[in-house]
């Protein structure tokens, strides 16, 4: 699995990247077959709460493409949401 972290407007640190790596990880405990993770960063509207947003896309072979955007006051805070929602969404793929 590859993960590619885009952080647009601005430089993700190093211990940023760390845990999307670490978070984006425990998916592959609910679908072995991810190929690629795509997470995208990006800052809505500065000097504002909330305004921190994480998208991460999921491709999947034999499968659509899986996705989740998330506004947060963190980026990490947003990541875990997008996490959350990524399992949900992979455990309802599995019961079909």
């Amino acid at each position: 699995m590859e993960t590619k972290i885009k952080a647009i407007h601005f430089d993700a640190t190093e211990k940023l990247q760390l845990f999307i790596n670490k978070k984006v990880e425990k998916l592959v405990k609910h679908h072995e077959e991810i190929s690629d993770v795509e997470v995208n960063l990006k800052v809505v509207k500065p000097e504002t709460a909330m305004n921190k947003e994480a998208s991460i896309k999921l491709l999947v072979p034999q499968r659509d493409d899986l996705y989740a955007s998330k506004v947060a006051d963190t980026f990490e805070e947003a990541v875990d949401q997008c996490v959350d929602a990524l399992k949900r969404q992979l455990e309802k793929g599995k019961d079909r």
